[in-house]
C-alpha cells in the first residue's frame, strides 16, 4: 500500500490545482478511433506474451511494462483531449474503481491469509472436489477474492505431492474465482456495483440461482472424472515425496482473523445502506463519504490483521507480498488503458463499436438477451468485469426496477455474463490473477495466458452454450 497511497495522495493534490477538471467532463467516446484502444491491447498482450517468451525479463520489469503502456495512453490524454479532461478521467477511475479496488483486494489478502489449515489432506479425487464444492458456495459470502485466498493454499497443500494438479488450479478459478460468486453482491465486484444502482441485494439470489446451481454441478462432476483420471495415471508410478507430510492433527489456526472478514463484509454493505449525502469533489468526481469511510475501514482491518496474527501462521502459509505487489501495478495500467476504450462503448451506436452494440439490439430497440449474455461475458474476459457490466446495464436502459422486472432476463443476462465468463482469461477478474501468482509461486507449472484459454474454452464455452439454450433464447 506504500504506492496505493502517494497515489491517492497525489490525486487529492490534483483535484484542488488551479486548472481543475469540469465537473462530469468526461472523454467523448464518439470521437475516438480505435487507436486509442491500441495501448490496451498491447497492455493485454504484455501479460500474454512476455511470461511465456521472456519469464526472466517479465518477472524482474512486470511493472516498467506497466508503466510504459499507462503512459501510452496518458500523454495522447493531455496532448490530444486535454489536461483537464486527462485529470478528471484518472482521478475518476482511481477514486472510483481502481483505488477502492485493490484496498478490497488488499484487505481480503492480508485478512485471510493468516488464516491457516493446518495439517496435511490428501488430494484424492474426493477431497479435491469437496474442497472446490466449498469454495464455490464461499465466494458468495465472503467474495470470490476471499475465498480464493483462504483455500488456494489448503489445496496446493492437499496436492502438492501429486504429479498432475494443473487442471486442480484451473478448476478452482473457475469455480471459487468466479462462477461461485455470482449470487450476492458480495460475491463479485460487478454485482455488487448492481447493488449500488438499486438491484436488490437477494435479487441475484433468486435469478442467478439455477444458472450457477447447473455450471457448478456440471464443472464439479467434470472435474471429479478429470482428477480420477490423472490420479490413476500415478497409480503404481513412484511416490513423490510430500513437502508438506503429516506431522500435525487438521485444524483451523488464525481464528482472530474470521471476525475481521466479517468486518469487511459489514464495511461494504455500510458504504451500499448509509447514505448521508456528504460527499467530496475532487476534480469533477464526486468521492462520497461512505466509500471513503469504507476504503479506510477495510485498510484498517488489514493492520489489525498484520497485527494480530502470529508470524510462524503466515510463514507456514507461504505467504508474501509479491502476487498483491504484481496485481496492483498490472491491474493500475489496466485500468487506465480501459479508459478509451469504455468511452466507446459508452458511446454506443454513436461509437466506432457500434457493430457490437448491434448485436445486442433487436430490429425493434429491444434487447437480444443471448447478445447481452455473450457481448458482457467476451468483454468481460478481457475486460475489467465491472466497468464492463456497468456499460451494459447502462445500455439496457439503467433503470434498477425496471431491469429488475420487465427486463429480468436481460439483466440476468447481464449479470451471469460479467461473472461467469471472467474466467475465461487470467485478468477477467482478479482472483484469477492473484491464484495464478500463488500456484506458481508454489511450483505448480501453469499454462500460459492462451494456454488457460484453451482450457476455458474446452471446459466453459460448452456449458455458456447450454446456459444460452435454456435460458436466453
Amino acid at each position: 500500500m506504500r504506492k496505493v497511497l502517494p497515489l491517492t495522495a497525489a490525486i487529492v493534490l490534483a483535484g484542488l490545482m488551479p486548472a481543475q477538471a469540469a465537473e462530469g467532463a468526461g472523454l467523448d467516446g464518439t470521437t475516438l478511433s480505435l487507436l486509442w484502444g491500441i495501448p490496451f491491447a498491447g497492455m493485454l498482450l504484455s501479460i500474454a506474451l512476455f511470461p511465456l517468451l521472456l519469464p526472466h525479463f517479465w518477472h524482474h520489469h512486470y511493472g516498467k511494462v506497466a508503466l510504459v503502456w499507462g503512459l501510452a495512453v496518458l500523454v495522447p490524454f493531455v496532448a490530444f483531449q486535454g489536461a483537464d479532461v486527462a485529470i478528471y478521467e484518472v482521478v475518476h477511475a482511481a477514486l472510483l474503481e481502481y483505488i477502492p479496488f485493490i484496498i478490497l483486494l488488499f484487505a481480503l489478502f492480508t485478512i485471510s491469509g493468516g488464516i491457516l489449515l493446518s495439517g496435511n489432506l490428501h488430494g484424492s479425487p474426493a477431497v479435491n472436489t469437496l474442497l472446490l464444492a466449498i469454495g464455490t458456495v464461499l465466494a458468495s459470502i465472503i467474495g470470490t477474492t476471499g475465498a480464493s485466498m483462504v483455500l488456494i493454499r489448503p489445496l496446493l497443500r492437499a496436492n502438492d505431492n501429486r504429479r498432475h494438479n494443473v487442471h486442480t488450479v484451473v478448476f478452482f478459478i473457475f469455480l471459487v474465482s468466479n462462477i461461485g460468486g455470482s449470487l450476492t453482491p458480495l460475491g463479485d465486484p460487478p454485482l455488487f456495483l448492481g447493488f449500488l444502482k438499486g438491484v436488490d441485494f437477494f435479487w441475484t439470489t433468486q435469478h442467478l440461482f439455477h444458472d450457477t446451481a447447473l455450471i457448478a454441478a456440471i464443472l464439479l462432476a467434470v472435474f471429479y472424472l478429470l482428477d480420477r483420471y490423472f490420479y490413476g495415471k500415478e497409480e503404481g508410478m513412484p511416490s513423490k515425496a510430500d513437502p508438506t507430510p503429516d506431522t500435525e492433527s487438521l485444524r483451523l489456526l488464525g481464528l482472530r482473523n474470521i471476525p475481521l472478514l466479517g468486518g469487511v463484509i459489514a464495511a461494504i454493505l455500510m458504504s451500499a445502506l448509509w447514505k448521508p449525502g456528504i460527499e467530496f469533489n475532487i476534480a469533477g468526481t464526486h468521492l462520497p463519504l461512505p466509500s471513503l469511510a469504507r476504503d479506510v475501514t477495510l485498510l484498517v482491518l488489514a493492520g489489525i490483521s498484520v497485527w494480530v496474527t502470529p508470524a510462524f501462521i503466515r510463514e507456514r502459509n507461504g505467504f508474501d507480498w509479491e502476487p498483491i505487489r504484481e496485481v496492483a501495478k498490472l491491474f493500475a495500467a489496466i485500468f487506465l488503458t480501459i479508459i478509451p476504450v469504455i468511452a466507446i462503448l459508452k458511446a454506443g451506436p454513436d461509437g466506432v463499436l457500434a457493430p457490437l452494440v448491434a448485436l445486442v439490439t433487436d430490429e425493434n430497440g429491444g434487447p437480444v438477451n443471448a447478445g447481452y449474455f455473450w457481448m458482457t461475458g467476451l468483454l468481460s474476459g478481457f475486460l475489467d468485469n465491472a466497468p464492463t457490466y456497468l456499460v451494459f446495464f447502462n445500455l439496457a436502459g439503467g433503470d434498477a426496477q425496471e431491469l429488475m422486472s420487465r427486463y429480468a432476463v436481460t439483466l440476468e443476462a447481464i449479470s451471469a455474463g460479467a461473472v461467469f465468463m471472467g474466467a475465461l482469461t487470467y485478468i477477467g477478474n482478479a482472483p484469477n490473477f492473484m491464484v495464478l501468482a500463488i500456484a506458481k509461486s508454489r511450483g505448480v507449472n501453469m499454462p500460459s495466458f492462451f494456454g488457460y484459454m484453451a482450457w476455458s474454452g474446452v471446459f466453459l464455452l460448452p456449458c455458456f452454450a447450454l446456459l444460452t439454450c435454456l435460458y436466453f433464447l
